[in-house]
């Protein structure tokens, strides 16, 4: 009897943890990682999963900020060394950063077989903990992909980048040296 009471009470907590991560989950809207000194933001409706850093093929005749191809559960996926396609650093990863670097796949609803490098993980970002911060006078400069900057409550700034733009901008998809 006091099994079943021990099952039930463990089933009651169970669904009640899975509802709060489901709704956690829907108020989440980017997820904020480190490239080059920088804060990205990185839309989780166009992000896939996170993988630690495997293990790149290198791929002769790209450019510098192609870092190569990986195995990601089965499927190659081309890698783009997110700092060093945004110019914030000569490409290849520092040693200091290897541990902490993760390839964070586009979602596959993209249509790009692709995993941006980035530098680090820093979380999930609400909307509620950023402040977004006026257009700067270069705003019409800036690439496609550029979203709005953002400030959180430390005062970091973090650019978003919208990761559907990303997947279709000509220079992101010319891989060609």
């Amino acid at each position: 009897m006091a099994n079943r009471e021990a099952l039930r009470e463990l089933q009651s907590r169970l669904a009640s943890r899975l509802q709060s991560a489901q709704d956690e989950a829907r108020t989440a809207r980017w997820l904020a990682v480190e490239a080059g000194g920088q804060g990205f933001l990185l839309g989780l409706a166009h992000s896939g999963e996170i993988f630690p850093l495997a293990a790149l093929k290198p791929v002769p005749h790209t450019q510098g900020w192609f870092a190569g191809v990986a195995n990601l559960r089965g499927g190659l996926h081309g890698v783009v060394d997110l700092a060093a396609f945004l110019g914030l650093r000569a490409p290849g990863l520092p040693d200091a950063v290897r541990d902490q670097a993760r390839l964070v796949a586009l979602n596959p609803t993209l249509g790009a077989q692709c995993a941006l490098l980035v530098e680090g993980l820093a979380g999930l970002r609400l909307p509620g903990q950023l402040e977004r911060q006026p257009q700067a006078d270069d705003e019409g400069l800036r690439p496609a992909f550029a979203g709005p900057v953002w400030r959180d409550a430390e005062g970091r700034h973090w650019q978003e980048l919208d990761l559907s733009a990303l997947a279709r901008h000509e220079q992101f998809l010319g891989i060609a040296a």
